[in-house]
């Protein structure tokens, strides 16, 4: 009589959040890091802000509409977002989001609107490219200032609500140790700042008032600290996890830390953010580089999060071990989505020209 002996290693699992999931957050996130950023020069008016907040907002604008495409692609049937209204569970945050994401997109739009009105009715008065459209929109292109704060207050109370749902989705989660943390949400929100602060030096950089240096410096400065930030809510986790203070913590760097890639992947972050601090405080001119650091620190953390976190088995041993594919829940999917956000940029700003928006005006009262 033969036996056979089977002998189970390990059960390798696909991935349940795929890169779709990685672009969404990250481009939410953008959007309401630039959001906030837009409020200093829009909102409150202060001088010397103009140009940068509406360069700011503008990616708010672009990211807060690119983002959902890729929410709905990563649902795999676009359809299913109706289940979210129909069927609202209570307890889930992913069902909250499906409610918090319209008021924050609805309030953005209006803000963005209210804000550009007058840039808009300016344009549509020249012989530029859609200056007809332009003017059209422009509805007379009044300054209104109650519609606009009446605007940013709901638009800053779903940034605020989103901020908090895509943080708390993950945090929930206790069977992974690395999402399980009060923190995870506050290093989305930091990463996402500097992110946001990142994008508008590079919306800076190519613009016509690329030479302004006091803009560049005032990004700069801000950069430099949320890598500050950002340097401590990270130590304040390796300290929970090294003595012990927080189980869970605990639990999850002893998870990653005998990883040789996720040794690697902490070193790089670390290094990452310590030179965009470093440039960014002594070196403010460098716009184009710590721009893209700080939107490289951005998509790496989420990167990291996600697929990291779901390589790392709920049970067993060993790793997952993820590769991106190159169909359309892989690269073509991040390239697509990518593609959109360009296509949506060079359509605002031939309706509002990059001239318009980074010029510093006279504040008003």
């Amino acid at each position: 009589m033969n036996t056979a002996i089977v002998e189970t290693i390990a059960v390798t699992r696909e991935v349940a959040w795929l890169p779709w999931a990685v672009s969404y957050f990250f481009l939410i996130g953008l959007s309401y890091g630039a959001f906030l950023l837009s409020l200093p020069g829009v909102l409150l008016r202060r001088p010397g802000w103009g140009g940068i907040s509406r360069l700011a907002l503008l990616g708010a604008l672009v990211c807060g509409l690119t983002a959902p495409v890729a929410l709905l692609a990563d649902l795999h049937q676009p359809g299913r977002f109706w289940h979210f209204y129909v069927h609202f569970t209570p307890s889930s945050w992913m069902s909250w989001g499906a409610f918090f994401i319209p008021v924050y997109l609805g309030g953005l739009m209006l803000y963005a609107w209210l804000a550009f009105r007058p840039l808009l009715a300016e344009h549509g008065r020249s012989d530029g490219r859609m200056a007809g459209f332009a003017r059209l929109i422009a509805y007379g292109g009044h300054d209104s200032r109650k519609a606009l704060v009446g605007a940013a207050v709901v638009a800053f109370v779903g940034a605020a609500l989103v901020a908090l749902y895509t943080g708390a989705e993950l945090m929930v989660v206790r069977a992974r140790p690395l999402w399980h943390t009060p923190l995870l949400p506050l290093q989305f929100v930091v990463t996402a700042f500097a992110g946001a602060v990142g994008l508008t030096l590079l919306f800076h950089r190519f613009g016509p008032a690329r030479d302004d240096r006091n803009a560049t410096t005032r990004l700069a400065r801000v950069l430099a600290a949320s890598q500050v930030v950002a340097l401590a809510v990270g130590a304040v986790w390796l300290a929970l996890g090294l003595t012990g203070a927080s189980p869970v913590h605990a639990e999850a760097l002893a998870q990653v830390a005998p990883s040789a890639s996720w040794q690697l992947t902490a070193v790089w972050a670390v290094a990452a953010t310590v030179i965009t601090l470093l440039l960014a405080w002594q070196r403010p001119g460098s716009g184009l580089l710590i721009g893209l650091l700080a939107l490289h620190s951005a998509w790496m953390m989420r990167w990291t999060v996600f697929i990291g976190g779901q390589e790392i088995p709920k049970t067993g041993a060993g790793f997952y071990s993820y590769q991106l594919p190159l169909g359309p829940e892989g690269l073509t999917g991040i390239v697509g989505t990518a593609g959109l956000w360009v296509f949506l940029l060079v359509l605002l700003t031939t309706l509002l020209p990059f001239a318009r928006l980074s010029a510093e005006r006279p504040t008003a009262n």
